[in-house]
């Protein structure tokens, strides 16, 4: 205790110092009138409500955290909370409900899915102490000042989107423990405005709340599997066979790999105040033991619950309505302390949802020079406002939602994850990078070679990707698998080489 009690304070220390420092450099300054104007009432904001100044600027190693247990114990604790989350239920659903596994072969393809998913995750983490950089800064030093624009402004979709999930299956929630009586719009504005709250003010409350966030999910989940688990099929078989079992296999494992995969965009966003010593290994296991853990758990459950629709009308019915409600009726049998535990559950997408907003809300800045004179803080009220909207516009279609955006969504993750890995293993692997060179055109790779490897990946992506709206060609091949993930790799892995060979021979960098 006395280890985290020396974290609060040197976090409130820091936090301190960030609201006295300016929120941009002197070569920032000049631009127009209104700049000027936005930046001189935001400091006067930020000085009255202790908000956190800093935006992407990097975290100079003089300005990090002293090394303690309790850092390395919050990159665990930050990861288990953010994901312990009700939101995570809708991908495990749907590969009993969409893709026809039974409980064996989907817990297997799940739990397997979210160990490789979090891999790529836990790698880009790595990064955050290393150069204290925001993760979609560190990434120019990958692919070049302006070619990492384009992940930049995917990622900012990609959290509005699970943001939106999370408001849509809150208010499910909270609506369907009134029976009726609060609409699901209710609902999107409580946790919106939650959220808007803790990302608002910032890294320090951000990261306290992260750090206690998991307890109660732990024990409303582990109440959720003791008044529910007993209606779990276990034995459920598969409903699909051969080579369509094949393929629900596969797109169920990459369907459970892209939501926790899909926070390498964001990884490094929340340790940048850590030492530049930082053991890489320590981050990496951490992170990883974190998603894994929060992911199979949920995943379990939501399977189980899957399962059970078959033998419980009652269950059967509240799915018909939403997933939020099939969440209450799993609680029903405990009544009045099953609905206060279902809105508990509920309440648990707040720890989604404040990363997501945090980091799109640097990447906003990171995406140009104007985006970057405008305020983190202010970034946040604007996505928020944005979340909101769509929130209340598909609360009616969180499934539909669900079962296309995060396929799509996740693809890319890799293509940029796997230009990172190059980079550094290939081309890198015995020099290191100067990240105070973080805005420095000059310093930076020239990018083309990233940037034909990441189109030629979504080439992939598209030729394999099996979606409602769409199946590529080469998915077609392999009884509708969604190959989109793999075959975009590789393309990427096979194209991005030679092409960064060719470009250092002939540009030099």
């Amino acid at each position: 205790m006395s280890a985290l009690r020396n974290h609060d304070s040197a976090s409130a220390s820091l936090r301190f110092a960030e609201t006295q420092s300016p929120n941009t450099t002197k070569a920032e300054s000049h631009g127009p009138r209104f700049a000027s104007q936005l930046q001189r009432w935001s400091a006067w904001v930020e000085g009255l409500a202790g908000f956190e100044s800093r935006g992407i600027r990097r975290v100079a190693p003089e300005e990090r955290h002293a090394p303690s247990l309790s850092n390395h114990v919050q990159v665990f604790l930050l990861w288990l909370s953010a994901n312990l989350s009700l939101n995570n239920l809708g991908a495990g659903l749907l590969g009993p409900l969409l893709l026809g596994l039974g409980f064996r072969d989907a817990a297997v393809c799940a739990v397997s899915g979210a160990f490789f998913g979090s891999l790529s995750t836990a790698y880009m983490c790595t990064w955050g102490p290393q150069s204290g950089n925001r993760t979609m800064v560190a990434l120019r030093f990958f692919m070049g000042y302006w070619p990492a624009k384009i992940p930049c402004l995917l990622n900012i979709i990609l959290m509005i989107g699970y943001c939106t999930i999370d408001a849509i299956i809150a208010g499910q929630v909270l609506s369907a423990v009134s029976g009726g009586g609060m609409s699901i719009a209710v609902g999107v504005v409580v946790i919106s405005a939650v959220c808007w709250v803790i990302a608002t003010f910032g890294m320090y409350p951000f990261q306290i709340y992260e750090r206690y966030a998991w307890l109660p999910q732990v024990i409303v989940l582990s109440i959720l599997i003791g008044c529910a688990g007993p209606y779990f099929d276990t034995a459920a078989p598969n409903t699909v066979f051969g080579a369509q079992l094949a393929a629900a296999r596969l797109t169920y494992f990459s369907l459970c790999s892209y939501v926790p995969n899909s926070w390498a965009a964001a990884a490094a966003d929340f340790y940048v105040y850590y030492p530049e010593k930082t053991s890489r290994r320590s981050i990496f296991c951490l992170t990883l033991a974190g998603l894994w853990t929060a992911f199979s758990l949920v995943y379990l459950v939501a399977i189980g619950l899957a399962t059970g629709i078959a033998h419980r009308p009652a269950w059967a019915e509240a799915n018909a309505v939403s997933a939020g409600a099939l969440i209450v009726a799993a609680f029903a049998p405990l009544q009045g302390f099953g609905k206060a535990c279902a809105v508990v559950m509920s309440l648990g997408v707040i720890a989604n949802s404040v990363p997501g907003t945090y980091s799109s809300s640097l990447g906003c800045q990171t995406l140009g020079r104007y985006g970057k004179m405008v305020p983190r803080w202010i970034w946040s009220c604007i996505l928020v406002l944005i979340q909101l909207v769509l929130g209340l516009a598909g609360r009616q279609n969180l499934f539909a939602i669900y079962s296309n955006f995060v396929a799509l969504m996740g693809y890319w993750i890799e293509f940029m994850v796997c230009i990172c890995l190059e980079e550094q293993l290939i081309f890198h692997r015995n020099r290191g990078w100067d990240w105070a060179q973080w805005e420095n055109k000059k310093y930076l790779p020239q990018g083309w070679a990233a940037l034909l490897g990441f189109l030629v990946g979504w080439v992939g992506a598209v030729l394999g990707m099996s979606q409602a709206w769409y199946v590529g060609s080469l998915s077609k091949l392999a009884s509708g698998a969604d190959l989109g993930m793999w075959i975009g790799f590789a393309m990427t892995m096979l194209t991005f080489a030679p092409l960064r060979y060719l470009e250092l021979r002939f540009v030099g960098r």
